[in-house]
């Protein structure tokens, strides 16, 4: 996800959006009089960029954005327990096995 802000409330919320940032993985590009200059972005993205984070560093990180993505589209909706949905799986796959007797 990429957002983009001016360059004086990137000053004025500096250390919010830099929280923000490494908490979600977001990029943030700033722009002076709406010209795009510079980008800020989470550590993992940036050892992403220079080829320098692990594997598992780079798997941790994509978690932690999708995490944060489905948070951000989800809201406050729950979702089924795995166990729930293993159980309902179950109960289709029964319900089709009968039909087929």
């Amino acid at each position: 996800m990429e957002r983009t802000i001016s360059a004086t409330e990137a000053r004025v919320r500096f250390g919010e959006l830099m929280q923000r940032v490494a908490d979600s993985g977001e990029t943030v590009i700033v722009e002076r009089d709406g010209v795009p200059r510079v980008a800020i972005l989470s550590i993992d993205s940036y050892k992403h960029l220079k080829g320098e984070a692990s594997p598992w560093e780079q798997w941790e990180a994509s978690l932690r954005r999708l995490h944060e993505r489905l948070r951000a589209e989800l809201g406050a909706t729950q979702l089924p327990s795995s166990v729930e949905i293993i159980r309902q799986m179950r109960e289709e796959r029964d319900e089709q096995l009968a039909s087929l007797r």
